[in-house]
């Protein structure tokens, strides 16, 4: 059963608004009822998440996080979606899982945080069999995280940025840089290093984003020295080339480009240099050919180009 109380004086993220979300919002403007909008099969994740058959997505609408540029903002911003229940969201996942996929792929859950922990544990004392993926910003409280120790199997955060001012700037957290990787130290006690099957899939472990932001805005490369120095050289990483000004990047001089192909192989050489062995990059794309179409239920997910 969840557990109102976290919802009646909402701290679950480190926002800590303390807000009534049954009768109010807060920063992340999310109510106490569940919303996602899309949830389907995905081809579009790192290969040990996406597979051959796809992971099986569902997208949770607003977000703790107020990126520029996020591409996603149509429902982390917007809100866009529909509400579903408990029990509803429980049905979701046996019928995603029916359907063939690799995994369990919550995109952006962190300000559900208690709905879905409680949705889990009904599905997996019920049956449910595929790996749980805990897909997320990072900007996440360690004490939020521990109550969900057993119910994930596989986190993938994001480590966005290195700096608290572009943080603060970018996306309204300044101190992002030291929440995350207090939540990321916090996921890997739980799970370890990324774990694959005979099928080069996922079963277990985290697996680390790192978006490269054009004239190094996410300060990538120090990322990369405080994983290394954090972690070592066994942690899983994905390298992101993706970016392309979308949202309120407009409004950012230096974000309304994407990356250029030097300011990515810095990154990709550095991570070289530093002996990580575990790392997935991608082909430069600046444009939203890999973005979902939030707006419709029928949207259609297509395959990045990742390259191990």
């Amino acid at each position: 059963m969840m557990n109102s109380a976290l919802l009646r004086d909402c701290r679950i993220c480190p926002r800590e608004c303390g807000i009534n979300r049954f009768s109010e919002t807060g920063f992340c403007q999310a109510p106490a009822e569940l919303k996602i909008n899309l949830a389907q099969l995905h081809f579009g994740e790192e290969p040990p998440i996406s597979g051959t058959r796809g992971s099986a997505t569902v997208f949770f609408s607003h977000c703790n996080m107020r990126c520029v540029f996020c591409q996603n903002y149509l429902i982390s911003q917007k809100g866009h979606g529909h509400t579903i229940s408990e029990a509803d969201l429980v049905d979701l996942f046996f019928a995603l899982q029916e359907q063939g996929a690799h995994n369990l792929n919550l995109v952006t859950p962190t300000h559900y945080s208690p709905q879905v922990q409680s949705a889990l544990e009904i599905a997996k004392s019920g049956g449910l069999k595929i790996p749980v993926v805990w897909n997320s910003s990072a900007y996440e409280k360690v004490e939020t995280l521990q109550r969900l120790e057993g119910l994930v199997d596989i986190y993938l955060p994001d480590y966005k940025y290195a700096h608290k001012i572009y943080a603060g700037k970018y996306s309204h957290a300044a101190d992002y840089p030291m929440v995350a990787l207090a939540a990321i130290k916090e996921m890997y006690r739980q799970v370890g290093n990324l774990q694959l099957n005979d099928e080069a899939l996922a079963e277990r472990g985290i697996l680390i984003r790192l978006l490269v932001l054009p004239h190094s805005l996410a300060g990538t490369k120090k990322s990369l020295n405080i994983i290394y120095d954090e972690f070592g050289t066994n942690m899983a990483l994905s390298l992101m080339a993706q970016y392309y000004p979308a949202a309120d990047a407009y409004r950012y001089p230096e974000l309304c480009r994407g990356i250029e192909p030097g300011e990515y192989q810095e990154v990709v050489e550095l991570a070289s240099d530093l002996g990580l062995k575990r790392v997935y990059v991608q082909q430069l794309s600046s444009d939203d050919l890999w973005t979902p179409k939030f707006k419709s239920n029928d949207s259609t997910m297509t395959k990045t180009h990742y390259q191990e």
